[in-house]
């Protein structure tokens, strides 16, 4: 994507530290009452909250919700992903074992990547905040800048009140206490607030990469879908009346347009998260974190593809769910990999064929080719390692999808069918005559494989605590995740989440 990258430089904040040690440090170019009055300088100031939203790598952590570690923890956790131990590779401590069986622990790296992602990028977006605080801007032209920041901002919120659940809330840049943990339904009421409260000063129009108000919208209800799952209280209706406010959008006939390099026409998109490589954007290269060390090959006769690592792969059984006329079948790659070159199948260090495999016989030894490969964005000859897709984080087909599971869960399975109907229709498979929560959490799936949500859709459904393939069954409290065990030696104040 080779737009709306802002890539002024206004201010510098001190990422590195965590924002529960409360050390960043805001450094201004210029007088706080001087900048901040004219439309460009406004959007160079709230750019940098939405450049947040990429994340960061450093010497602590790997955050970035695209591939390591963020995108990793929540697909591994699922029943949709797996990074096998192949040999001497991906082992790394047994962090990924560890979440593919659900006995993870507060040392376990990948959760503090998590973490930390969202409070850094919670604590650029308060710091940005206080910058607007500090401007020359009138009261009135800072309402709609404020409500803009604080959505990111509740997006942040919402991914730890879904993978922690009870975090501290932090909304002041200025304040130096080290904080103390909120409960879950706090958290939760503050996602909810602070987006109702956004909504009024939102942009109404369709514009892309930014929060609006249909973003606002469909992240409320995600909320409401998963409200029972996070604090116990179903809110169905409400979820449906919040998509039904999302409006100029409809399903891309074609739905790979979605996930192309140039992906931002797609009028699926409520909204997605920018990548330009010459801007100098990192951490958007799951692609070579899938493919076999000699994908390369299939991909250009010259091989002129980023190297691959032989990682994340599907978990056996996900292949299965699709049908073969199933067009998003496609999400997965199976089977022979062809060397372009001699127009032969690869042949692997083993001397064996490169054809990769559903089955996966030994987790922790796996064979190279073994594990079926993510596969929905577009891969093209000549791409940089950084890719230039746009990372989809909200699409139109997710708001139907909830309403259907909203009249599901509600008795009205027959209220649901026009909006499973769109989805089928264009993936080319039908909708059964008894739709069902079965066929809900299938089609999910099959909708939204390696889109970074399935873990919250397998809590939703009960699966989660199931046992399943290289999973015992899953002691409810770990529906979230501890709260990093580096955080809790920096801040007395934190307290672990229960029964960790």
């Amino acid at each position: 994507m080779k737009k709306n990258i802002i890539t002024i430089l206004v201010t510098t904040l001190l990422v590195t530290a965590s924002c529960t040690n409360m050390e960043e440090e805001l450094y201004d170019k210029v007088q706080d009452d001087d900048f901040g009055t004219t439309p460009k300088e406004v959007e160079a100031l709230v750019g940098g909250a939405y450049s947040s939203l990429r994340g960061f790598s450093d010497e602590i952590s790997n955050s970035f919700p695209t591939c390591e570690y963020v995108f990793f923890l929540n697909e591994v956790a699922s029943d949709e992903a797996t990074i096998p131990t192949r040999g001497q590779d991906w082992y790394d401590g047994g962090r990924y074992q560890q979440t593919q069986r659900h006995t993870w622990d507060a040392e376990n790296g990948m959760i503090l990547s998590a973490w930390r992602y969202c409070y850094t990028g919670i604590s650029k977006v308060n710091s940005i905040i206080y910058q607007i605080d500090q401007s020359g801007l009138s009261e009135d032209d800072k309402k709609p800048i404020y409500a803009e920041l604080k959505a990111i901002r509740a997006y942040y919120y919402y991914r730890l009140l879904d993978m922690f659940g009870n975090v501290p809330i932090i909304t002041d840049f200025k304040d130096q206490e080290l904080p103390a943990n909120s409960t879950r339904k706090e958290v939760y009421d503050f996602v909810e607030s602070e987006l109702l409260n956004a909504l009024p000063y939102l942009r109404s129009e369709i514009v892309y990469s930014k929060f609006t108000k249909n973003v606002a919208y469909t992240l409320l209800a995600r909320l409401y879908l998963n409200s029972e799952a996070f604090v116990g209280i179903a809110r169905w209706q409400d979820c449906i009346a919040m998509c039904q406010q999302v409006s100029g959008y409809s399903i891309n006939p074609d739905f790979f347009a979605n996930f192309a390099t140039e992906n931002q026409g797609s009028n699926e998109l409520i909204f997605a998260i920018p990548y330009d490589s010459d801007a100098g954007t990192v951490g958007n290269y799951l692609s070579s974190m899938t493919y076999h060390y000699l994908h390369q090959f299939t991909v250009s006769v010259t091989g002129d593809y980023p190297w691959c690592g032989n990682g994340i792969c599907a978990q056996p059984g996900a292949y299965s769910k699709f049908l073969d006329t199933d067009k998003r079948k496609a999400s997965m790659l199976e089977g022979e990999q062809i060397n372009l070159a001699t127009g032969s199948v690869l042949i692997m260090d083993s001397g064996e064929p490169l054809i990769y495999t559903e089955a996966i016989e030994d987790f922790t030894n796996a064979k190279q080719n073994e594990g079926v490969r993510l596969s929905k964005y577009e891969v093209k000859e000549g791409e940089k390692w950084e890719r230039d897709h746009d990372w989809v984080v909200m699409r139109y087909a997710e708001v139907l999808m909830m309403q259907a599971e909203c009249y599901v869960r509600m008795g009205s399975p027959e209220l649901a069918r026009p909006f499973l109907d769109q989805i089928a229709q264009r993936a080319g498979t039908e909708t059964p005559d008894v739709i069902d929560l079965d066929y809900i959490n299938d089609e999910l799936l099959r909708e939204f494989a390696f889109e970074g949500r399935r873990r919250t859709d397998n809590i939703r459904f009960g699966t989660f605590f199931e046992p399943w393939w290289e999973k015992e069954s899953t002691p409810k409290y770990r529906g979230i995740f501890p709260i990093p065990q580096s955080e809790l030696d920096k801040n007395k104040n934190l307290k672990q989440n229960p029964e960790y």
